[in-house]
């Protein structure tokens, strides 16, 4: 008989204690070689164009690491301090381009509903089994290509470097609509009343919107002022480089964790948050200087269960709690590429499941409807 593990069963208490030093040492040992590898980057071209490819590899990994560290500062379990976590959250979201706040409440979404697929698609929102067999064969083929990882270094830049940007260019604009539409109809509304009955698609809150305005200032500001110091060309081209390639690395070990076959994928009604934790993510086994750079984010079965846990908790917890974990997914890097198959979600065994597998569906199943 099958013994029901229960959430109170794992040792998770004594791991959910943040360290201001252990924070502050990490981020100065991020930090600093990352900003020095820019300084040794725009004094190789001078010397060697050779030198510059193992200084890009060093500063796309620092990258992915900051990215990492902005991660736990979004569950706030960085820094002790809740005020310390946005501070810093901030400025390595400006490092990544990314707004932090914003990003990270879409995360904290994603952590309540995982495993359930009527809430949350994942990062490539997916779409069922039915739902791709009623496309064109057309539409099934751009769909597919799409979400080929070869499409992570297009849509990496994008997600990163342009997308904030637009946000708030679609978000201003629909905005000054509003107040057009709003003086329309009563010229004397007051502008809090206007801000009060505007409900943006680009930010859900006040808060998000400054997040965005501020992050958009910093990253464009600092765009403009390193290409006047070192030149627009050198600097846009190492700047998208790093930038691409970290994001290329961040989404896809984030699409791997829960994209794999037998992940749990369950429909909302019978939906367990237990099982979404342990057994719709993955733990991603890694060599230990990856693990360092990704800042531990492969224990991901344990930073599901609590992400209150700081990443450099997340190894001892997994160790603590290692004979409950008999039902995680173990991966490795010659893995990675496999789970790139699973992108469709069957609801009918709620399972994740690749396009090729359709073919052995009874041939009711793979009939269109009208």
């Amino acid at each position: 008989m099958e013994t029901v593990v229960k959430k109170s069963d794992f040792v998770l208490k004594p791991y959910i204690k943040s360290s201001n030093f252990r924070a502050t040492f990490q981020l100065l040992n991020t930090l600093c070689p990352y900003f020095f590898l820019w300084f040794l980057a725009i004094k190789s071209v001078s010397i060697s164009f050779w030198l510059l490819p193992p200084i890009l590899i060093l500063m796309t990994l620092f990258s992915v690491r900051c990215f990492s560290l902005m991660h736990d500062c979004g569950h706030y379990s960085l820094f002790k301090s809740k005020k310390a976590n946005q501070i810093v959250g901030f400025l390595l979201g400006v490092i990544n381009a990314i707004p932090q706040y914003p990003w990270s409440r879409g995360h904290v979404y994603h952590h309540k509903n995982n495993g359930d697929w009527e809430k949350y698609r994942g990062p490539s929102a997916l779409i069922t089994t039915q739902e791709f067999l009623n496309l064109s064969p057309r539409d099934q083929k751009i769909y597919a290509l799409l979400r080929h990882p070869l499409m992570l270094f297009p849509g990496g830049f994008f997600y990163l470097a342009i997308k904030p940007r637009l946000a708030l260019i679609a978000g201003i604009y629909d905005f000054i609509g509003h107040c057009i539409r709003c003086f329309r109809k009563d010229s004397s509304m007051s502008l809090s009343a206007i801000i009060s009955t505007h409900k943006s698609k680009n930010w859900y809150t006040t808060a998000e919107f400054w997040h965005l305005l501020f992050n958009n200032i910093c990253v464009v500001g600092s765009w403009i002022l390193l290409s006047y110091f070192i030149g627009a060309g050198l600097f846009l081209s190492l700047y998208s480089i790093t930038l691409t390639f970290s994001a290329v690395i961040f989404i896809y070990v984030f699409f791997v964790q829960h994209n794999f076959e037998g992940s749990y994928a369950h429909k909302t009604e019978g939906w367990d948050y237990l099982r979404g934790a342990i057994e719709g993510s993955s733990y991603l086994e890694l060599p230990p200087i990856l693990k360092w750079f990704s800042a531990d984010i492969g224990y991901h079965n344990i930073h599901h269960l609590s992400e209150k846990i700081p990443n450099y908790h997340l190894e001892a917890c997994h160790q603590a709690n290692v004979h409950l974990l008999s039902n995680i997914k173990t991966l490795r890097i010659s893995d990675m590429l496999h789970c790139s198959k699973f992108i469709l979600w069957n609801p009918d065994i709620n399972t994740l499941v690749s396009i090729e597998s359709l073919q052995e569906y009874p041939l009711s199943q793979n009939t269109r409807a009208i």
